[in-house]
């Protein structure tokens, strides 16, 4: 049975570390992967996680999704098959061991093409299930992965072997632990195809007054079983799914284009400033301008350290 650990570990966490040298996120020459290395535990922080699948290379994380929590440590994946608000933080890192991580995109469409091209031993229960899950890393994929970093190290073959190695990613996954959420997720008229469409509409259009039975129209659905299918993929109501991308995006605008917290609530659709500061303390623990304070004044010791 596959362990992730000794060789297999060593020469993963070798190739991340030797492109992460310093703490932080690093595009890489592969636009669907990024890589990440981190020295310290951290606080938790609101974040969106697209469709996607991550591996802990070494050290640990937390994930909350809602009242669900999701540990997870090295040689785990975790897959995300629909955009969602999550709280996320380090909690195993350390300058002499790093946390080392790896975040690789995945492409809706590849998914479904191969999915179609693919035959599997079980057939797909049609019923929309948590958009997040969490499997063991096994040793096909770990070799694909490793396959992966390692093509960085040439950069003239990268172009024309990189979406090979995606390809057998996808291809492992549907076969893996993860296939049925990334079935269901390109399963023509699924509930959890129908529930995706909608978050992507929500994607764009949080800031507008929304109904719930207009949701449920566009999920073909009546708007009991909306709510349940809903909840049952994305982890919360599409109530408290739209109020995270108004807060999230709110904090974007306070930080990024320096608003004031009044104009932030407005543009991401409160009508409430109180509201808002009240919702927004809940989410990030602060109220708004103290949050955003915070963040600046850290930002600011990290760039003279």
């Amino acid at each position: 049975m596959f362990t992730y650990e000794g060789a297999n570990a060593l020469e993963l966490a070798g190739l991340v570390g030797k492109i992460a040298q310093t703490d932080g996120d690093y595009d890489t020459a592969i636009r669907a992967l990024k890589l990440r290395r981190c020295s310290f535990t951290t606080d938790p922080m609101p974040c969106i996680y697209g469709l996607s699948l991550a591996l802990i290379v070494q050290g640990g994380k937390r994930i909350l999704l809602g009242d669900e929590v999701f540990d997870y440590a090295a040689g785990q994946t975790l897959i995300t098959t629909v955009d969602m608000p999550v709280v996320a933080y380090i909690t195993r890192a350390s300058a002499t061991e790093p946390f080392l991580g790896m975040l690789l995109a995945l492409d809706a469409r590849v998914i479904a093409q191969l999915s179609a091209e693919l035959e599997f031993a079980t057939p797909l229960q049609d019923s929309a299930t948590r958009g997040m899950s969490q499997v063991q890393l096994d040793e096909g994929l770990c070799d694909a992965l490793t396959r992966l970093v390692r093509l960085l190290e040439e950069p003239s073959l990268v172009s024309s072997l990189a979406p090979l190695i995606e390809q057998e990613i996808v291809i492992r996954l549907l076969n893996g632990g993860h296939g049925p959420s990334l079935r269901r997720l390109v399963a023509a008229g699924s509930p959890s195809q129908q529930i995706a469409k909608v978050v992507t509409w929500l994607k764009q259009h949080y800031t507008e007054d929304l109904a719930m039975n207009d949701l449920a129209a566009l999920a073909h659905m009546s708007p009991s079983t909306f709510r349940q299918h809903f909840r049952a993929l994305v982890g919360m109501s599409p109530l408290q799914y739209v109020k995270n991308l108004r807060l999230l995006d709110a904090r974007q605008l306070m930080l990024n284009e320096r608003l004031d917290a009044g104009s932030a609530a407005i543009r991401v659709g409160y009508e409430s400033a109180s509201q808002f500061s009240r919702e927004y303390s809940r989410l990030f623990g602060e109220p708004p301008n103290r949050d955003v304070k915070k963040m600046r004044e850290a930002t600011s010791r990290k760039h003279e350290k």
